[in-house]
Formats: structure tokens, sequence, C-alpha cells
């Protein structure tokens, strides 16, 4: 029987990456990524809106690179896999599950830049000069 385990996201970091290292040294990026779905809903005549909130642990130097240029609020693109981790609850005694994304690539989405101070404004592409057309050098 064949299987697939693979997730495709886009959503908006709810939080700074916070970045750990193994003992050996591996680095661990956890991030939280909120998605939201807009829809129609019949029942109140209007289009509504869910947001998911998904975690998603990157290793090695993905990890690194999140935590260097990924920021709260910023959009990205993941590929990653579904994941179950359970634990036993020492409050309770009972055994806990949960489901959350191990990132396999990401892709940065948007750009955003901070100024100076330190606030968010739309990085926009160079302007390239206007080409000389006083006539001279055209081809006809």
């Amino acid at each position: 029987m064949a299987n697939l385990n693979k997730v495709h996201l886009i959503g908006n970091l709810t939080r700074d990456p916070e970045i750990k290292y193994t003992a050996k040294g591996t680095a661990i990026a956890e991030i939280g990524l909120a998605i939201n779905r807009k829809f129609s809903a019949e029942s109140d005549n209007g289009i509504r809106e869910e947001t998911t909130f998904i975690d998603v642990t990157f290793w090695g130097k993905s990890a690194e690179t999140l935590s260097t240029y990924a920021k709260k609020g910023g959009s990205l693109y993941i590929e990653g896999r579904l994941q179950l981790d359970s634990w036993d609850d020492k409050a309770s005694g009972q055994k806990r599950t949960k489901l959350k994304v191990t990132g396999e690539a990401f892709q940065f989405l948007g750009s955003k830049t901070e100024d100076t101070q330190g606030q968010q404004r739309e990085q926009r592409p160079a302007q390239r000069p206007a080409p000389d057309t006083d006539g001279d050098d055209l081809p006809y």
C-alpha cells in the first residue's frame, strides 16, 4: 500500500522563531504559523473567516536561516510532513498527543523590510533610468 505524508502551507508567522540547539550543535527552530480561510456562510448570508494555528519545527541550516531572517507577521510558504508527538502529562498522568508539522523547505513571501527606526516598510524594486530617447540611436 502506498503512503504519502506531505504538507504545503502558506501563512503568517505568529511570533519570531525560537531557536535552540541540541547537545551536538544542531539548530532547531520552532515557529507558529497562522493560516486564514475565508468562506461563504449561508446561515448568516455573509463571508466568514477562520484562522488555523500550526506549530512547525525546522532543523539544521533551515532553522538558522529562519531565526536570522524571519520575523513575526512575515509571510511564509512551507513544505513539510505531519508528525504526531505523544507524552505523559506529569500534572494529570494522562497521555497527551499533538499533531504538528516538521518543515522540510520554505520560501519567504512578500517584500517587507525594516527601516532604520525598526518599522516595517514596503521594499520596492530599484527604478531603472529612462532610456535615452533623443532619436540619435534609434534603429529606424
